[in-house]
């Protein structure tokens, strides 16, 4: 079977090289019995890498399991994955058989295993190496015939450094690695999958589809992504229910992409920093009411009105690039902390020094603009 069947298969959007690699390598790798271990950043979709591999396997029709590590209790979770015995601890009022039990012949998928307890981790260590488990409670060795799959947003290597994981454990695990790559790396792929979830919305809810103006789709295209996949179709939702007009501008599309807190999502590689977010979000702002400004000069040309001088709206600071520039390539930066600056000055002028008024008129928040007020020395 061809990767364009599998991701027909299982609702994979995207031709990014990357992801095809990984796609490649689940699917090879699905005929034999080795341990994988799948990274990516959180909302990039790693879940459906074991399915993948689950689906292609000699073990396709036994049990497939998905187990949220970091959604178990420290105090449970070895009771959870390898059961126990009736009286073994307050509240075992019988013998439960654990994941590792019921996925024998199977498959069991294990995600955020960063989060595993070192004691456990030593656990699934033994099982891994002799398919062996004892549940708590209990003195008698079992066996189980279970595929592992594990998945982490967590550099590992950072977390073995720090005693926060087992070496042995890591070598056991990422036997074959297998990346998914994050959607700002994935650049052809965000449109495709913009149209996917807006047509997805429409079709459940009985309402048109969302679209996006040109100069939305550039705006989508330029923006990081903190929050890979699960983010974009959030932002899909918001606006498919929140916006009457169903041609979505970049003016409107801005609003749903947030700039203060990106770092605080769960991005573990790559540039990860507000203020890089902001500068940028600052220069859109600006780049695209100029680009509107423009266009109206040109339709008042077009109607024969020639404005005076002073008819012509001015930008927002010496952006040093070309009303070519903007039309062809509005998301690239050109010198951007002296931009920064100079975009900052003139809001400030502008607003008469209230710094509220200007970091509204910027998109930003006033903590932001006294942050960068600070950072660039401005008077």
């Amino acid at each position: 079977m061809d990767l364009n069947q599998i991701k027909q298969r299982f609702g994979i959007i995207g031709s990014d090289p990357e992801l095809d690699r990984a796609l490649e390598i689940a699917r090879q790798v699905a005929p034999t019995n080795l341990s994988v271990l799948v990274t990516g950043e959180s909302g990039v979709g790693k879940e459906v890498i074991p399915q993948i591999i689950h689906q292609y396997s000699a073990r396709k029709h036994n049990v497939y399991l998905a187990i949220n590590c970091g959604g178990i209790p420290e105090g449970t979770i070895d009771s959870e994955l390898f059961g126990h015995e009736k009286g073994s601890f307050t509240g075992a009022i019988e013998t439960r058989k654990g994941y590792f039990e019921e996925a024998d012949g199977g498959t069991l998928f294990l995600d955020e295993v960063a989060e595993l307890p070192l004691s456990t981790q030593v656990r699934l260590l033994r099982v891994l190496q002799t398919g062996e488990f004892i549940k708590v409670g209990s003195a008698k060795v079992q066996k189980t015939n279970v595929r592992v799959v594990a998945a982490t947003n967590v550099n590992l290597l950072n977390a073995i450094r720090d005693g926060k994981f087992r070496e042995d454990l890591y070598y056991r695990l990422c036997t074959v690695p297998i990346t998914v790559p994050p959607l700002r790396e994935r650049k052809g792929d965000i449109l495709l999958l913009f149209k996917k979830f807006a047509l997805d919305f429409a079709d459940q809810n009985m309402v048109p589809a969302v679209r996006l103006t040109p100069e939305a789709q550039t705006m989508l295209c330029a923006y990081r992504w903190p929050g890979n996949v699960r983010q974009l179709q959030s932002v899909v939702n918001r606006l498919s229910v929140l916006e009457t007009n169903r041609m979505i501008s970049a003016e409107v599309l801005v609003r749903y992409l947030p700039s203060e807190g990106s770092a605080a999502l769960p991005v573990r590689t790559g540039e990860s920093g507000a203020d890089y977010l902001s500068d940028r979000d600052i220069i859109f702002k600006v780049l695209y009411q100029l680009r509107h400004e423009i266009d109206e000069i040109k339709a008042r040309l077009d109607e024969g009105h020639l404005p005076r001088e002073e008819e012509v709206p001015q930008p927002a600071g010496h952006l040093l690039i070309s009303a070519e520039d903007v039309h062809s390539n509005p998301a690239e930066p050109v010198s951007i902390q002296d931009v920064s600056a100079d975009l900052i000055r003139k809001a400030l002028e502008r607003n008469g020094g209230r710094r509220k008024k200007a970091a509204e008129e910027l998109g930003i928040s006033e903590r932001t603009l006294y942050r960068k007020i600070k950072e660039l020395g401005i008077q």
